[in-house]
């Protein structure tokens, strides 16, 4: 069973930094794309950031400069460096990834649970 999970949320102020991780477990075989998205009440859900397995990256314009999006894939985990935060940025952050638990079948994806961002005063 696969499983992602998101930690590193919290309350900032801001042009405060975060960092957020998102640590995928289970029977995997390897992971093609994580992405992170956000969404803020009576929002929609949005794309902020993802990273592919060769560490090809891509940012929703209004975090590009500010975020950061990593790997670690000897760990499989992804990193969201969060910095000059705004309010805007407040949200639930989730992880999505792409990645297959047997060499024999195609890609799958997968969510975790989200972790909460408020940047406030």
């Amino acid at each position: 069973q696969v499983q992602l999970v998101e930690s590193g949320g919290g309350l900032v102020q801001p042009g405060g930094s975060l960092r957020l991780s998102c640590a995928a477990s289970g029977n995997i075989s390897s992971i093609n794309l994580i992405t992170w998205y956000r969404q803020a009440p009576g929002n929609q859900r949005e794309l902020v950031a993802s990273i592919t397995s060769g560490r090809s990256t891509t940012y929703a314009g209004s975090v590009k400069g500010r975020f950061t999006i990593s790997r670690d894939n000897a760990k499989n985990t992804v990193y969201l460096q969060m910095n000059s935060l705004k309010p805007d940025d407040t949200a639930v952050y989730y992880c999505h990834a792409v990645l297959s638990t047997d060499w024999r079948r195609g890609p799958y994806p997968y969510w975790g649970q989200g972790t909460q961002v408020t940047v406030s005063s």
